[in-house]
């Protein structure tokens, strides 16, 4: 089995450009990552479930779901581009910066970029090596990710984030209230989305009180 970072060197020469193009870097917006990133995050998604799936055979879906999201989150996808070398590819992709494009070192500066180009590196994976080559290397690459979300609790905060940019929304956090002593002192935080509160949560510490007030806001979004 050839891992993901081998089937991106063995990429043909089109399919690999048209991965690590941006926008911005041509007249053709139809040729540049963005199509392919469409196409890889499903098989990203499914290479990921699939992996899920058959590791915790006795977990009910609530939880894989949970372990799914977060192993295949923009966090989580930004983390396996940097270990496969994404944002070096990237720079050396960079073009068209004199007529308007911009520097691959802004675009990655963002938070979409850097797991878009991986997504984008796997969709075109997949249309050049097939589904079952596909999603063996990929399912590879995130394993530590699916372990690392399997052991540890989920990113509320980094998962409200996510789906809100996908709406083009911001949440922001306000300590609405504290109480105790200094050394036994409890914060409640309100989570809001423009005007509105949408999550409310208290915690012994501020980043605590938040990863509650985002939880209750997903709870609230998804409803």
């Amino acid at each position: 089995m050839k891992t993901l970072s081998e089937l991106i060197d063995d990429l043909p020469a089109d399919l690999r450009g048209q991965a690590l193009t941006h926008s911005s870097w041509t007249d053709d917006r139809a040729a540049s990552y963005e199509r392919l990133a469409f196409l890889g995050d499903s098989i990203l998604g499914l290479s990921v479930a699939a992996e899920v799936f058959a590791r915790f055979p006795d977990e009910d879906s609530g939880h894989l779901t949970k372990i799914h999201n977060q192993a295949v989150s923009g966090v989580s996808c930004a983390e396996v581009g940097r270990s496969l070398g994404v944002p070096e590819m990237l720079g050396e992709s960079e073009r068209g910066v004199d007529a308007g494009g911009i520097p691959a070192e802004v675009l990655l500066e963002g938070e979409r970029p850097l797991p878009e180009v991986t997504e984008a590196l796997i969709g075109a994976c997949f249309l050049a090596f097939g589904f079952e080559a596909t999603a063996a290397a990929v399912a590879e690459a995130f394993a530590p990710r699916v372990d690392l979300a399997a052991e540890t609790r989920i990113d509320f905060k980094s998962a409200l984030q996510e789906l809100l940019a996908r709406r083009g929304a911001r949440v922001t956090y306000e300590i609405v209230g504290e109480a105790g002593p200094p050394h036994e002192r409890t914060f409640e935080v309100a989570a809001m989305l423009k005007d509105e509160e949408v999550g409310r949560g208290s915690g012994r510490s501020k980043k605590a009180a938040e990863q509650i007030a985002a939880e209750q806001a997903l709870e609230h979004l998804d409803d």
